[in-house]
Parts: structure tokens; C-alpha cells; sequence
């Protein structure tokens, strides 16, 4: 059977906890970096972050704490 369909969203997010995922923001910067933890505002935490703008690295810059209403994509890498 495919994937299991009934996944919420916060589900989604807890397996990925621990992972590096990439983050798109509403001002089209990107962060990449693992997840450490998240709220139920998907406000994230990540760790080992880097600040990527058109695709190029911009900065390196650890632990990172990003608001969720400014979050526009949440993916794995």
C-alpha cells in the first residue's frame, strides 16, 4: 500500500526531527540544516545551519530559530 495518507503535518515534522531538512522562507532565502525541535506554531529550531540565497551559500551559521509564519516550504534534502 503507499505511503500512509493519514500523516498530520506535526507527524511529518517529528520524523524528520534530527535530519537535514531545507527551509524556504517568504523573503526567498533558504535554510539548510538538521532539525532539532519545532512547535505546534512551526516555529523550528535548526542546528548546523547554512543561509542559502539563488541557490548560492551565503553564511554559515549554526543553531538557527525561525519563525513559522515566515516559513513558505519544509522539505528533506
Amino acid at each position: 500500500m503507499a505511503e500512509n495518507i493519514s500523516n498530520r503535518p506535526l507527524d511529518s515534522l517529528n520524523d524528520a526531527r534530527g535530519k537535514r531538512i531545507i527551509v524556504e522562507l517568504k523573503n526567498g532565502k533558504e535554510y539548510v540544516g538538521k532539525l532539532e525541535a519545532f512547535d505546534i506554531h512551526i516555529n523550528i529550531v535548526l542546528v548546523e545551519t547554512e543561509e542559502h540565497e539563488n541557490k548560492e551559500l551565503q553564511r554559515k551559521m549554526g543553531r538557527v530559530f525561525v519563525r513559522g509564519d515566515t516559513i513558505t516550504m519544509i522539505s528533506l534534502q
